[in-house]
């Protein structure tokens, strides 16, 4: 695997943001104006005006409030730090993103017996970090350190803003394509929706393939990310062990039933949903591979 220095990969991490944006954007206002079309073709000059202003207002939103969005998806709670049930997790919390040379990020709490974390966030000045209880419950000290130091590693490298910007944007796709799927074959009566059939088309062609975008966007960011993340954690904890051991015990006991959305499963430590689409659009490597990497180490 390629080594890249922190710097290059936030560099990257920004550029690809900025390139996210751009795609999903086009792709949006796209979207809108061939819903308009469909629906009332004689108004489709003020849905494609409606729909560059909306996708600007909504990828601002996403911008700044992308992480608010993810962590009331999950259902995830802020923690009190002074309760004595998270001293050690906000300890750890505390003491690796000291080691990593970045602001303490908040924390928060999921209710479930999967172990699993995620972090989200804009950049290291405003990221957050969740972990469930399971992954309290079932973890030890050094599991718990891996398992943080590894979202520790995607604040500082500025993944959690590429990938909140995946979740947040990518999730908009696929309602608007239910949107249109729906328009679509309501209309499909009217004789008048015959005409046009290029655009008629396009539109459904985008609508029906948007949701398998969607995942191969996830496929392509993840996988190399969280490889780089498990070494990054490693140089945080000096203790591969910690980590490999976390992630086995995750194979033990994880049932993959987590259920979240899978606009923001790619976020998390390990994959939160078992889907049959896995095999072929897995948003994580192999747990086998990530063990056996750490161990080698």
């Amino acid at each position: 695997m390629e080594r890249i220095s922190f710097y290059d990969q936030i560099a990257r991490n920004k550029r690809n943001s900025f390139l996210l944006a751009i795609l999903v954007f086009s792709f949006l206002v796209l979207l809108i104006y061939l819903i308009g079309e469909i629906l009332l073709p004689e108004l489709s000059l003020f849905f494609l005006i409606f729909g560059l202003f909306f996708v600007s207002l909504y990828t601002y939103g996403t911008y700044k409030y992308g992480d608010k969005i993810v962590l009331s998806a999950t259902n995830a709670k802020p923690i009190n730090e002074s309760d004595p049930r998270y001293l050690h997790l906000v300890n750890t919390v505390e003491g690796l993103s000291i080691a990593a040379g970045i602001p303490k990020p908040r924390i928060y709490v999921i209710e479930s017996e999967e172990i699993n974390a995620f972090a989200t966030g804009k950049n290291p000045e405003n990221s957050s970090i969740a972990v469930t209880t399971g992954l309290l419950k079932n973890l030890n000290r050094s599991e718990i350190e891996g398992v943080i130091g590894h979202e520790i590693s995607h604040i500082k490298n500025y993944d959690i803003r590429f990938m909140t910007l995946v979740a947040a944007m990518v999730g908009l796709v696929a309602i608007l394509s239910h949107l249109f799927l729906r328009g679509f074959f309501l209309g499909s009566k009217k004789e008048e929706r015959r005409r046009g059939g290029l655009i008629l088309l396009l539109g459904l062609l985008l609508a029906l393939i948007s949701p398998i975008v969607v995942r191969l966007i996830q496929f392509a960011i993840s996988r190399r990310r969280e490889f780089l993340a498990d070494a990054s954690s490693v140089e945080l904890t000096r203790y591969p062990e910690g980590l490999a051991s976390a992630l086995e015990k995750i194979m033990k006991i994880n049932k993959g039933k987590m259920d979240v959305s899978e606009a923001v499963s790619h976020l998390f430590f390990v994959d939160p949903n078992k889907s049959p689409l896995d095999k072929l659009y897995a948003t994580h490597p192999p747990i086998e591979e990530r063990i056996r990497i750490l161990r080698s180490m």
